[in-house]
């Protein structure tokens, strides 16, 4: 499962242990935890069974990642080694054998050119972290916020959007050559249909109308392709502006 919770203490407040619990997932990524480990009482999560991995921002209430998983990791490694993409707790990693769970929360541009440039950054960055990892790690799932819708069927409003942080040609093209590297998009495997969003607004009633972007992934290795058993985007959670992302994989 991959969510982008958009404050882990504002969605325990609607219901999300108790989402949790009932869904029974074994890895539960999460991105915008928003919230250092000692911050969130996650008593109810670990008596759920889970083993807790937490890569908070320095800076208090903003960003951050985290992973509950109930199968133990082999490893985990946090960070991408880039300092100024660490500082803000965007990417960790655990080493399942099999394969390895990268779970990352991409930074935003909308906030203006100067938050888009460091988008740009980490989308190069990320992009050549990925590649050396594959040297020794050839086996990936990654998962989380990317912040970027692919095609215009990702999207509510493409023409009006072309221009928009999130569905520039630039970053839109970043996805595609990402895919062509060998990676392929695990909802898309499943699912090549219209309407299916993973975010909206909290302006004009955007969820209830539909009016959503498709920004949370879950991408594989191709290497991974024979694996993928589905992948489900679930609209109906609510604990967030986002909805989790749902991949089922053979282990």
């Amino acid at each position: 499962m991959t969510y982008n919770v958009n404050g882990i203490r504002a969605a325990m407040k609607k219901g999300f242990v108790e989402w949790l619990m009932e869904e029974n997932a074994d890895v539960v990524c999460l991105q915008e935890v928003k919230a250092l480990e000692e911050q969130a009482d996650l008593e109810g999560i670990k008596a759920l069974g889970y083993e807790i991995y937490w890569n908070a921002a320095e800076k208090k209430g903003y960003s951050g990642v985290a992973i509950f998983t109930k199968i133990k990791p082999e490893s985990v490694s946090v960070g991408m080694g880039v300092e100024k993409h660490d500082r803000e707790g965007r990417l960790h990693k655990l080493n399942f054998g099999k394969f390895s769970l990268i779970n990352s929360y991409f930074p935003s541009g909308s906030s203006g050119d100067e938050r888009q440039a460091f988008k740009y950054e980490y989308l190069a960055d990320f992009s050549a972290y990925i590649k050396e990892l594959r040297k020794t790690e050839p086996n990936l799932v990654i998962c989380g916020d990317v912040n970027i819708c692919h095609l215009e069927i990702d999207i509510h409003n493409p023409k009006t959007n072309k221009n928009t942080s999130g569905f520039l040609p630039e970053e839109r093209e970043w996805v595609t050559n990402f895919l062509v590297s060998g990676f392929v998009d695990c909802f898309r495997q499943f699912d090549e249909s219209p309407d299916h969003y993973s975010w909206w607004s909290y302006r004009a009633a955007s969820r209830q109308r539909n009016k959503g972007w498709r920004i949370d992934y879950f991408f594989a290795s191709e290497s991974l392709k024979a694996d993928l058993i589905d992948c489900k985007i679930l609209p109906d959670v609510k604990h967030s502006d986002h909805c989790p992302v749902r991949l089922e994989i053979e282990y």
